[in-house]
């Protein structure tokens, strides 16, 4: 159990380094979001293609991976005196695992298929990336309901049965919040920023938590 408690503290600091090289990519190297011509977009896609791939699978494939020990990891850990609110938060995470992985394979494949198709037909390539990335923005992270239900359902969990710091759980408790009201349209850009920033904390908390400490020392 012990080690496997530390492969998910690995993890879950893993979840927490790709959150911030998601950011400093798309803050100093591709401003992605900043674009929104559909051509130019996708002209952007092409000048930029080994690094948003690379990126990808760094923050949505290996990101879901990890997302899977780290899920199993705290199961073990909380399940057997929460053991109803713990199958569940464990659903979600594994739920949310896969949607992250599907995510960023569709954007990789997607762009792949737009970037040979704008060497000859541009506007089409636009209108079909178009498609794509409303594919991927209901998998990849628009709506954060499935990794906000996992952190509050672990969090309330881990309250009922000691098996992580109480300050630890109470900010889970508000990161996982946060991501649930991504799901108001009003509520979904600073819900997210605040789920996405406070997920960084709670993840490196978390994963310091779980390298250092047996389960039930808090």
């Amino acid at each position: 159990m012990r080690n496997f408690q530390k492969m998910g503290g690995i993890a879950a600091l893993y979840e927490a380094v790709a959150y911030v090289l998601g950011m400093l990519f798309f803050i100093f190297i591709v401003d992605y979001s900043g674009v929104v011509d559909p051509v130019q977009k996708v002209a952007l896609l092409v000048d930029n293609l080994a690094g948003m791939y690379i990126i990808t699978l760094i923050i949505y494939v290996i990101f879901g991976v990890f997302l899977v020990v780290l899920t199993l990891a705290l199961h073990e850990r909380l399940q057997a005196n929460a053991p109803v609110v713990m199958q569940t938060a464990t659903a979600f995470g594994l739920i949310w695992a896969g949607v992250v992985i599907a995510g960023g394979m569709i954007f990789n494949i997607g762009t792949g298929v737009v970037v040979d198709l704008y060497s000859t037909d541009p506007t089409q390539a636009a209108t079909v990336w178009l498609a794509i990335d409303a594919v991927f923005n209901g998998l990849g992270g628009g709506v954060e309901i499935l990794g906000g239900l996992w952190v509050l359902l672990v969090s309330w969990a881990a309250l009922q049965t000691g098996g992580l710091p109480r300050t630890l759980n109470y900010l889970g408790l508000v990161v996982g919040g946060a991501g649930i009201l991504t799901i108001v349209p009003a509520l979904g850009e600073p819900g997210g920023i605040m789920f996405g920033l406070g997920q960084i904390v709670w993840f490196i908390w978390l994963g310091m938590v779980m390298l250092r400490r047996t389960p039930g020392v808090v």
